[in-house]
């Protein structure tokens, strides 16, 4: 089977062979240079230490802020840098090692701030949205049998995409104080996206359209099941009628921490695809497809038992296998690699899993 063949069997729970091998997940910057220091060839990487299939490749297109704010540097001292990024967000950066950014300040204040920020930045239309040399990458994709993706992060999104622009608390907010600004925004994220994803499929044989969230915590999502049926659902909708219409059979949803409690309502309006399922958040690959057994997985493999050492990675591997076993599911791990993981742990890590999946194979 072509790598696409196999990805969209093994998400739509068709027959196949054997589940994808992608070691999708990379390294922070601090493990990559532990790595180095332990003895890692530079030739090597976390995806070419075994053979490794190819994801879906995504069609470089700009569904995002156009024309972008450029990266602006604005201060910096001995610990942290201050800059604003392409959406005009300022961040607050440690210099000394991996961690989360403290945002300082939004471009959206107002619907004001949004009428002008819409018209500026967010022209569907603008020809710039399809610049470059897509069509070419897309056609060496479609003859290689690569899966092929509309959406990526951070810029094809609906929730996300508002959090971006208002702040998290502010989002929040917004939900009660001004409903129809969360509506206006969602909406208009909505035609951008398929104004220029109508073009692609045009030329393109597209497989998968991916939306990023990260909308949930361990405690759950950020927003009510009732919230996400009423301001997201329609998005959606169109979304997957869009899908249905250009013969695109996944629609793919990443959020970290713990979704259960929006599995039922994105199931609703089509998604049918669900990663990266952290473990220390509480979600569980097994549990999943026990309860949503046409729901596909990828992730959900514990990042913290690599740092560990052989046997608990081995007794990890043995945790998610009856998901694997089960069907529409993808094993790998449920985030990017910490530097607390060795070089050596890893690559027993990959051999291990490469072995295992690959031995599917040979029993069918």
């Amino acid at each position: 089977m072509t790598p696409r063949e196999r990805y969209l069997a093994c998400v739509t729970g068709e027959p196949v062979d054997r589940p994808p091998f992608w070691l999708f997940w990379g390294p922070w910057a601090t493990t990559m240079e532990r790595w180095k220091r332990e003895g890692k060839p530079d030739h090597l990487n976390q995806r070419n230490l075994v053979p490794t299939e190819p994801p879906p490749a995504t069609v470089p297109v700009n569904v995002g802020p156009l024309p972008s704010l450029a990266e602006e540097f604005i201060s910096e001292d001995d610990d942290y840098i201050i800059s604003r990024d392409l959406f005009g967000i300022v961040r607050r950066n440690y210099k000394h090692g991996e961690s989360m950014p403290e945002f300082l300040d939004f471009p959206i204040k107002s619907r004001d701030d949004w009428e002008t920020y819409k018209t500026e930045r967010f022209d569907p239309h603008d020809p710039a949205r399809l610049a470059g040399n897509w069509r070419e990458q897309c056609q060496a994709w479609m003859e290689a049998g690569t899966p092929i993706q509309l959406g990526q992060f951070p810029t094809c999104s609906i929730y996300g995409g508002v959090r971006w622009l208002l702040g998290d608390e502010e989002c929040l907010y917004m939900f009660y104080d001004d409903p129809e600004l969360i509506h206006d925004m969602m909406g208009h994220l909505t035609d951008l996206f398929l104004t220029v994803f109508a073009e692609v499929v045009r030329e393109v044989r597209v497989d998968v359209i991916h939306i990023w969230e990260d909308m949930c915590g361990k405690q759950g999502p950020l927003i009510s099941p009732e919230h996400w049926r009423e301001f997201m659902g329609p998005c959606y909708r169109r979304i997957k009628a869009f899908s249905v219409e250009h013969g695109i059979p996944v629609l793919s949803v990443d959020t970290d921490g713990k979704p259960d409690d929006i599995v039922d309502p994105m199931m609703e309006t089509g998604v049918n695809y669900l990663w990266p399922m952290e473990v220390a958040a509480g979600t569980d690959v097994n549990d999943y497809r026990a309860r949503w057994p046409e729901l596909a997985l990828m992730g959900g493999i514990d990042k913290r038992a690599l740092a560990r050492g052989p046997d608990a990675i081995d007794a990890e591997l043995d945790r998610i296998w009856p998901a694997v076993e089960s069907g529409r599911y993808i094993p790998d791990l449920d985030h990017l690699i910490p530097d607390d993981v060795s070089w050596s742990n890893y690559k027993h890590y990959a051999l291990a899993l490469h072995e295992r999946v690959m031995s599917m194979s040979a029993d069918t």
